[in-house]
């Protein structure tokens, strides 16, 4: 039955949209792999190429280890599934990535993430700190959001939107963390350092600190943003990315 649903997906769509989905698929497997799921309580989301405002995301109950090309759930901004799925989704996971594609048409790519160290460094007054090379990468394009509680209300989608602005990276105090990207590698490399950047900084708290100034912030920011903008860097990084998700998380792309 799970053959015959993922050729009849397949057909369905265009050879663009089912690009996507394996990409994303991929996706949710690098993040369960890292262990940084939360059940399925966060989420990552994805445009589908066309002109139509359409982004896919995880059916809400499936674990990230199960989520398939096939499976992944297309909707519209005002949340109409396209088409009609045994499926649902996750109404926070809504809230959050149709703001941000909606306000962002650049960014193709959204991850959402409640890992230990994330929620940790969110939690605390200062936010991240310039103690690492991972944060020293990212931190001039990380904004901040306040916590509303539960990304339920549809006022709080102005605000997320306002706070994020032309960032790429977000720290949502008291509640997660959140990259973008015109790419999936660079949406997932931004998590990538900005999460060894928070568990870093968990795991040096208790001792002296060494802080960076902004010209130190400014240089090592400057060095390291080939990694999201190198258009042939980005290609050859995520075929990597997905050759190892092949390894050790395969069907994803079914």
């Amino acid at each position: 039955m799970d053959d015959q649903a993922s050729i009849s997906v397949k057909d369905q769509v265009s050879a663009e949209e089912w690009k996507a989905r394996c990409d994303l698929a991929a996706l949710y497997r690098l993040v369960f792999m890292h262990g940084w799921d939360d059940l399925f309580f966060t989420h990552i989301s994805m445009r589908v190429p066309g002109p139509e405002e359409h982004f896919l995301l995880n059916p809400f109950g499936l674990l990230f280890e199960d989520v398939t090309a096939s499976n992944l759930v297309k909707i519209d901004l005002e949340g109409n599934v396209l088409p009609p799925s045994q499926y649902g989704i996750n109404p926070a996971g809504f809230t959050i990535h149709s703001a941000i594609h909606h306000a962002r048409p650049d960014v193709k790519v959204i991850m959402h993430l409640h890992t230990d160290q994330g929620v940790a460094v969110s939690a605390q007054k200062r936010g991240l700190l310039p103690i690492s090379q991972s944060a020293m990468t990212v931190m001039k394009d990380v904004a901040y959001h306040g916590y509303e509680g539960i990304a339920l209300e549809e006022d709080e989608k102005e605000r997320l939107v306002a706070d994020l602005g032309g960032k790429n990276l977000m720290i949502l105090n008291n509640h997660g963390t959140l990259t973008t990207g015109d790419h999936p590698f660079s949406c997932y490399v931004r998590m990538y350092m900005l999460e060894r950047a928070c568990k870093m900084q968990t795991m040096a708290q208790g001792a002296e600190l060494v802080e960076w100034g902004k010209d130190m912030q400014d240089r090592v920011y400057s060095q390291g943003e080939q990694a999201f903008t190198n258009e042939f860097f980005k290609e050859i990084a995520w075929a990597a990315l997905r050759g190892r998700v092949d390894r050790q998380s395969p069907g994803y792309d079914a």
